[in-house]
């Protein structure tokens, strides 16, 4: 196990698409901005990630990261062509009818309601469940939420893994439902929504990764540990042909959907990579980037 190491900057170059575990996605290269994410370096032992709910501030890194200049293109004009099942993440517009985001009855009893239908439409879903809901900045003090303060995740990473995504969902679905829906073929879709809780947002933007220009060996399996429990993300190692996106400028009015893990293992999307990242002409007296993100299971039947 080695501990958290110096990011080294490097920069990327002439980079051409990669072979990845389904065709990369034909979009144009119109570059929007360059600036650094935060990757894995891949190591012998497995990593180790110590959670904030752990630590109690900050997560603890237990590996070595490094920080590569990549090209993130503007997702805006190829926003309509995106899909869930191809790039691993859509942009839309989804207007709430709560004021507070903050707000954690507002969120339950107004919010949760707009996810479930959002999601239900986009996916034809027949049941959604939600089971987490985070807030984030990157103001000093980060953002409140029930068990504390959260800043962005400021490594490129996916926050379940081939083997956590189906074991999270039996623990909120149950395992009974879990082992039903797989027995009838039906298929169950992690789902983050991600949405500014104030816009425009012109600080610590999210960067994705194009899910088919993303290598599987290029995701490395890290143990994530709670308090009670020790989970599984993947972070992901560099590699030229990653192809990154972001939504310049996202207003409470737009949410990200972004997937996490997929039941279906047929060469469509599973895991999308993604980060904050800072903006090249970002400033420190812009105001500071406030989402709010909800974890949900999909039930497709």
């Amino acid at each position: 196990m080695t501990g958290s190491a110096p990011a080294v900057l490097t920069r990327e170059t002439g980079a051409t698409p990669a072979t990845a575990s389904t065709t990369p996605s034909s979009v144009p290269s119109t570059a929007a901005v360059t600036a650094p994410l935060n990757f894995i370096v891949p190591q012998t032992e497995k990593p180790v990630l110590e959670s904030s709910a752990l630590t109690g501030g900050a997560p603890r890194e237990l590996f070595a990261t490094e920080a590569r200049e990549v090209d993130i293109l503007d997702l805006r004009p190829l926003a309509e062509s995106f899909s869930l099942d191809r790039e691993g993440f859509v942009l839309r517009p989804a207007p709430t009818a709560v004021d507070d985001l903050y707000d954690d009855r507002a969120v339950e009893a107004v919010y949760y309601p707009e996810i479930e239908a959002l999601l239900k439409h986009e996916l034809g879903a027949s049941r959604v469940a939600i089971f987490d809901a985070t807030r984030r900045s990157d103001a000093a003090a980060g953002a409140a939420n029930r068990d504390g303060a959260r800043g962005p995740a400021g490594r490129v990473h996916v926050d379940y893994t081939a083997v956590s995504g189906p074991r999270r969902a039996a623990d909120v679905l149950g395992e009974a439902e879990v082992a039903r829906l797989t027995a009838k073929g039906a298929r169950i879709v992690q789902v983050n929504v991600w949405r500014p809780i104030r816009g425009p947002v012109r600080r610590a933007p999210l960067a994705l990764a194009d899910a088919a220009s993303v290598r599987p060996g290029a995701l490395v399996a890290t143990d994530q540990v709670f308090p009670d429990r020790v989970g599984e993300i993947y972070h992901l190692a560099h590699e030229p042909g990653q192809r990154w996106f972001y939504a310049p400028e996202m207003t409470r009015d737009e949410v990200l959907l972004i997937k996490g893990w997929d039941s279906l293992d047929d060469g469509r999307a599973r895991f999308t990579p993604h980060s904050a990242f800072a903006l090249p002409q970002q400033r420190s007296d812009t105001p500071p980037r406030e989402s709010i993100e909800i974890r949900t299971f999909a039930v497709i039947e």
